[in-house]
């Protein structure tokens, strides 16, 4: 019947629990109530209950490293292993392209923003709507090296660049 109380609430029930358990703890909660005594009673047997859960766990890895081939649910164990390399490589993909995309917004962005003022403009303007300084990549007039804009002399020649 204990454990009915919150089970029946999931996650919601341990984190209520959780919560009670530290409002009694912290005398926020009185510790004589009833339903104090009961939520910290279950808090620690589901506290019990994961420290069990952990231990059995390491217990069976270490049996089935001893001897996998004696276990039934080793090719079980050698799918799922397999599938979560997969997965896992899966995550790593997803991860690079997520970040290429973010860096080709931000440099979309920068293309788009002023040098001289920080003004976001349109893809298509050529000079700032808010400052008038010239937009986008434009070439040296002497040695055809490309030139950020807002520049005054070139970096590979020195050529000043006309506005």
């Amino acid at each position: 019947m204990a454990k009915d109380f919150l089970g029946g609430f999931g996650n919601l029930g341990g984190a209520l629990g959780g919560l009670v358990s530290g409002l009694a703890k912290s005398g926020l909660a009185p510790k004589d109530d009833p339903a104090v005594k009961l939520i910290n009673a279950q808090s620690e047997v589901s506290d019990l209950q994961k420290q069990e859960e952990e231990i059995l766990c390491e217990i069976g890895k270490a049996a089935f490293a001893q001897n996998p081939s004696a276990w039934p649910q080793a090719s079980k164990l050698q799918l799922v292993r397999t599938n979560l390399v997969a997965a896992e490589e899966n995550v790593a993909t997803l991860k690079r392209e997520q970040e290429a995309a973010q860096q080709a917004q931000e440099q979309e962005d920068a293309m788009n923003r002023c040098p001289s003022c920080g003004c976001k403009n349109s893809e298509d303007i050529k000079f700032c709507q808010e400052c008038g300084t010239k937009l986008g990549a434009s070439f040296c007039t002497s040695c055809g090296a490309e030139l950020q804009p807002g520049i005054r002399f070139c970096g590979e020649c020195g050529t000043k660049q006309e506005d």
